[in-house]
């Protein structure tokens, strides 16, 4: 999703005001408030087709009572910082908490998506990951379905790349998937899915 910086020095509830008085989407980055742009078409579809594909994981094998899936809510990271993951499964018990607020998340996701963009793809793989990995968050998944990531996280040549993040003694180790590859998750360890499958949805 692509962002850029609009006004600087924003507290976290300050932020929370904003949100809740404007139809615009923003991230908070360390005190600086960043506007969220529509993302393409096929970005979109890749997120719909993922959520439906978790939603039906966490219906056969996790408790649905428990998690849910949700597109672009709130994760707060840092004192300071908030962001809108792609997509994000959350706690259900806070998001009930949360039915009439501003839906951002203070707990961490079980996990989190995000489906890189021209704009975001050194965000992604760097900024956020180490948001990710210091808020705790289990699992989290890049998906550069176009492969704009630099060569140090993707590999060379470059190509379309899955890396599923996990979160092992507080330390994210990745583990990258292209083509064919089936996707390995330690969340939904009976997941029947290809990379091809993911980068392919919406075409």
């Amino acid at each position: 999703m692509t962002q850029a910086a609009i006004r600087s020095r924003v507290s976290f509830e300050e932020y929370i005001d904003i949100c809740a008085q404007s139809d615009e989407r923003y991230e908070l980055v360390r005190g600086n408030l960043h506007q969220m742009n529509p993302p393409t078409v096929l970005h979109y579809r890749i997120t719909k087709f993922l959520e439906q594909v978790l939603d039906q994981e966490i219906e056969n094998y996790l408790d649905p009572d428990e998690w849910e899936t949700f597109r672009e809510v709130g994760q707060r990271t840092e004192d300071n910082s908030s962001r809108l993951p792609d997509l994000a499964i959350v706690s259900r018990v806070e998001a009930d908490r949360l039915l009439k607020q501003t839906a951002v998340f203070q707990s961490p996701s079980l996990l989190a998506v995000e489906v890189v963009s021209p704009s975001s793809a050194s965000d992604d793989y760097e900024e956020k990951l180490r948001e990710y990995q210091a808020l705790g968050i289990p699992e989290y998944w890049v998906v550069d379905y176009e492969g704009l990531g630099a060569a140090k996280h993707i590999g060379f040549p470059k190509a379309p790349t899955l890396t599923v993040y996990e979160l092992i003694n507080g330390k994210y180790q990745a583990r990258q998937f292209w083509g064919d590859d089936q996707i390995e998750s330690l969340i939904f360890r009976n997941l029947t899915l290809t990379a091809k499958q993911v980068f392919s949805a919406g075409r």
